[in-house]
């Protein structure tokens, strides 16, 4: 049985006490120091009377403090609830009222810092970091605890984290993954990426996403070292980093790339350290792979695919074959299973669009207190994604498109993703989203909204007779739109549904 994260830290301080596991702008934190901090937290959480399975939520940037909290709750035998950083107060007090959080662990600088102490008042323990609001504890006195030498033992099946992914005010979702989940995900990627404790991974992706999450656990299970940049605001700093940082791996969602790509010349940058890149969250244009392939020839580009209800992956394709099977998301990971099954559930043919189900033992067990939810994605241990996608066959798979996604014009069923990968393929255009909106006659029509890239001018017709050479008439977009940027998640995938509101 693969050890739990916090004993794989434990095995990687024992082994590496003095290497540098954390690194945040001046800050460096070695292995030592890191589990030393995590004890600390694990121990006053315990001194505090945290029941097993008690849930404590973050509302922390990435930061030492993020990591030390997440561990040192999951060594105290709690629950972690990561809350989105982006979130205002009122969805922020919802989660933390349907979790039934103990705890919060709670930065002073966060924009609604007072507003959620205020909520917790008499009803939320409160640890403040990195200032004072009305709190019951201070994060330095934390850290000062004296540490047990020990963690709480947990079984596989016990809950370790809650992510919440939607519903806010309306109606939570929160993921629940267990220890045995998160391992089982960690020693999957370990086993496609080989990364080693001579990794150095620079981080932008959150922390509390589970691509961000991912990235951190499987570098701390090595041994390896995670610096944290805190955004993409910059990006010739990002790439700065990466080069003083002797950086070897680099994880991002498509507009992390794409950003990357129409803001700074990767070519100019000394990466001689840098030997992979994984992308996941969204599917990225096969326009834009070929730009990084050309761009930076000597690293390893690994394409991923997941779900928060999968931990965090379900498939990736190995960089060898990213010139035969440009736009698949490969295979699946070591210990899933992944089919294309129709509407009645029966495995479809090679090539027929079906949606993707996955079993493994990265798959959660449901969703908090929501039994329904749970019921509508779960059968026998299979999660059901919601993407389309045909399998071909060599038994590499083809994502289509989200099943809520598909526009439905007139006779006719899109998958947006083919328009938009036609689209990008057209000089110029940094993103592109298209979406299906309203019309009277045909109950939707295509509408294309583009990002261009920085001082490119597009004209709309120029734009569509390229998609007349590329697509079939009907799955040309009526209308075309060029907007200074697209409404995003903190992750970086694209609010479609904030665009699909509009008329064409």
């Amino acid at each position: 049985m693969p050890l739990s994260l916090t004993l794989r830290l434990q095995e990687s301080a024992m082994c590496r006490p003095d290497a540098e596991a954390l690194v945040h702008g001046e800050q460096r934190l070695s292995y030592r120091e890191l589990w030393q901090q995590v004890l600390a937290v694990a121990a006053f959480l315990r001194n505090q009377g945290l029941e097993p399975r008690a849930r404590v939520a973050l509302l922390l940037n990435n930061s030492t403090a993020y990591v030390s909290a997440y561990y040192g709750v999951l060594a105290a035998g709690g629950v972690v609830v990561a809350l989105n950083t982006a979130a205002k107060a009122v969805d922020l007090s919802n989660w933390l009222a349907h979790c039934d959080a103990s705890w919060l662990i709670l930065d002073a600088r966060h924009a609604e810092a007072g507003a959620v102490s205020e909520w917790c008042r008499g009803r939320v323990n409160v640890v403040v970091v990195n200032g004072a609001v009305e709190a019951t504890h201070a994060w330095q006195d934390v850290l000062t605890t004296e540490a047990a030498p020990d963690v709480v033992p947990v079984t596989p099946d016990a809950l370790a984290a809650i992510i919440y992914t939607s519903g806010t005010t309306g109606r939570p979702k929160g993921v629940m993954l267990s220890h045995g989940n998160l391992t089982t995900n960690v020693e999957s990627i370990l086993a496609y990426l080989g990364l080693r404790n001579s990794d150095r991974i620079l981080n932008v992706l959150p922390f509390y996403y589970s691509y961000g999450n991912s990235v951190l656990h499987t570098h701390l299970a090595v041994g390896g070292c995670v610096v944290i940049e805190d955004n993409l605001a910059y990006p010739h700093r990002v790439m700065q980093r990466l080069s003083s940082e002797r950086a070897t791996g680099f994880s991002g969602v498509p507009s992390t790339f794409a950003l990357l790509l129409s803001r700074v010349k990767l070519e100019d940058y000394a990466l001689s350290s840098l030997r992979y890149l994984t992308q996941a969250g969204g599917p990225m244009p096969p326009a834009n792979i070929e730009r990084l392939r050309k761009a930076l020839p000597q690293v390893r580009l690994f394409i991923m695919y997941g779900q928060t209800e999968a931990t965090a992956r379900l498939s990736f394709l190995p960089p060898e074959r990213l010139h035969d099977k440009l736009g698949s998301i490969g295979v699946a990971i070591p210990g899933v299973t992944l089919d294309v099954r129709n509407d009645q559930g029966v495995s479809a043919a090679p090539n027929e669009v079906g949606e993707i189900w996955a079993y493994g033992g990265n798959i959660m067990p449901g969703y908090w207190n929501d039994p329904e939810a749970t019921r509508a994605v779960l059968h026998n241990g299979w999660l059901r994604t919601g993407d389309m996608a045909y399998r071909d066959v060599d038994g590499y798979f083809f994502i289509q498109g989200r099943k809520t996604e598909m526009i439905k014009s007139g006779a006719h069923r899109i998958h947006p993703k083919e328009i938009e990968e036609a689209i990008a393929e057209l000089d110029g255009v940094g993103e592109v989203a298209v979406v299906g909106v309203p019309d009277e006659i045909l109950g939707q029509v295509i509408k294309a909204y583009i990002l261009p890239k920085p001082g490119v001018t597009l004209d709309p017709l120029q734009v569509k007779a390229h998609c007349h050479k590329r697509l079939a008439s009907y799955k040309i977009p009526k209308s075309v739109e060029f907007v200074t940027e697209l409404p995003k998640t903190a992750s970086g995938k694209i609010k479609k549904f904030l665009l699909a509101t509009t008329t064409a």
